[in-house]
């Protein structure tokens, strides 16, 4: 499974109204500037997030965007599923040996798995986490 841009700035858009949430509605504009990327783009994201029920848009001079339901409400399953589509690591299993298919449903699960607990609410906390110590080698 790849995650194409559409996934990774959708996600980008939702942790960065997560971190200000509470803060009111933020610009697609802002959010393109603080993460270098295309305000057009990120347009185009906005609305199947919108359609999807996970963000809304406020008009006005000072508008833009909130999140439609608390940070811990959301997950990135819920954003990549919405951008990318189902999630799936193999098209066509079904043909293959038992083992494999096995195989490829862990994997997919594994990664059902990890989307589905991580929330809107784990990823903006992210940075604010203790840093990690780095390891010292010696040669």
């Amino acid at each position: 499974m790849k995650i194409s841009t559409k996934g990774r700035y959708g996600l980008t858009i939702m942790i960065d109204l997560a971190k200000r949430s509470g803060e009111g509605p933020t610009s697609l504009k802002l959010i393109a500037k603080d993460n270098d990327l295309s305000e057009n783009y990120l347009e185009q994201l906005a609305s199947p997030l919108r359609n999807a029920g996970l963000i809304k848009s406020i008009r006005g001079a000072y508008g833009g965007y909130v999140l439609a339901r608390d940070a811990k409400d959301i997950t990135a399953g819920d954003v990549i599923r919405v951008l990318e589509g189902p999630i799936t690591i193999v098209e066509g299993i079904e043909s293959e040996q038992p083992a494999q298919q096995e195989l490829w449903g862990r994997i997919r699960d594994a990664i059902k798995e990890v989307l589905d607990k991580t929330t809107l609410e784990d990823l903006a906390n992210h940075d604010n986490d203790e840093p990690q110590e780095a390891y010292m080698f010696y040669i």
